[in-house]
């Protein structure tokens, strides 16, 4: 009962006022026989609408502590009612983009197609073969039903799909440098969205960071005087939300495929948005497209 909590808040106070006002407030238990509060507790959860409840209360106690006026019980049902509401209404609202940037990370990223939506009804609402071969017969694998499509698309041998560009940096450094050396310009130590920080990312996947060249200028000489026995892979980071401009160099990716080639080591192109389309075609700026990369 909230009176029990009630009395060590009453214990504290010294105005006789601020006693009886506080004395006043019903208990949870009064206030759950509420009709309204009990069909509330039948729609949302008893506990969601008890939580409510207690801090409804609470925050009355403090406006009384305060130097205002006991409520009523009709209010304080209002209270719990819109409490409850808004802790129950869905976080994810439809909104309108007007910032002027069409793929916007905080706003969704790209919608979604009629023909994308239609088709995630039409599989969602019921059971699919998301890890079963219906051919086979057997437990197939979640990844086949994009694998072959990103591949086709792309011209890379094979794909998968994850979370978010650090997490594909992340699984990639973890697979083929944990424990090694990974060799990378200066200038693409950048932060890309969320905060990832490729030098972080690197130390958290198990990979040392083997920085070269500068800033505003580096060499594929660079890259290969840096390249030992503990190098574990080259990597090349897009800067895709800002540009160093003036006296810089930076190795082409031919150069740096020719040079992990004859090391026979992997090279990682980070492309940042991994564009599949040529982004020129809808009047917006060029971002590097997977298919030249691969």
């Amino acid at each position: 009962m909230v009176r029990t909590a009630l009395s060590g808040l009453e214990a504290s106070v010294t105005n006789e006022a601020q006693r009886a006002a506080l004395q006043q407030l019903p208990g949870v238990d009064r206030l759950l026989q509420d009709n309204q509060l009990a069909s509330a507790c039948d729609q949302a959860g008893r506990d969601v609408v008890v939580a409510a409840v207690r801090d409804v209360l609470a925050g009355q106690r403090r406006t009384i502590l305060a130097g205002g006026n006991p409520p009523t019980t009709a209010h304080l049902i209002s209270e719990v009612l819109r409490t409850v509401a808004e802790r129950t209404q869905p976080t994810l609202r439809p909104i309108i983009n007007a910032t002027g940037v069409i793929i916007h990370t905080n706003l969704g990223r790209a919608p979604l197609s009629r023909a994308a939506l239609a088709a995630m009804q039409a599989v969602g609402g019921g059971y699919s073969n998301l890890e079963f071969d219906l051919d086979a017969g057997t437990r197939g694998s979640r990844y086949s039903h994009v694998a072959t499509l990103l591949a086709a698309l792309s011209g890379a041998e094979g794909a998968l799909v994850v979370n978010n560009n650090a997490a594909a940096l992340f699984l990639i450094l973890a697979t083929f440098a944990a424990s090694r050396e990974v060799v990378i310009s200066r200038a693409h130590l950048v932060e890309i969205g969320g905060g990832f920080r490729i030098p972080d990312i690197l130390r958290r996947s198990g990979a040392t960071l083997r920085e070269v060249g500068t800033t505003n200028r580096t060499y594929v000489g660079d890259y290969e005087a840096a390249i030992g026995e503990a190098t574990g892979l080259l990597l090349r980071v897009h800067s895709s939300n800002f540009l160093i401009t003036g006296f810089v160099h930076q190795p082409e990716l031919r150069e740096l495929v020719d040079l992990a080639r004859a090391h026979d080591l992997p090279l990682l192109d980070d492309l940042g948005s991994g564009a599949l389309l040529d982004t020129r075609a809808f009047g917006l700026a060029a971002e590097p497209r997977v298919q030249a990369s691969v």
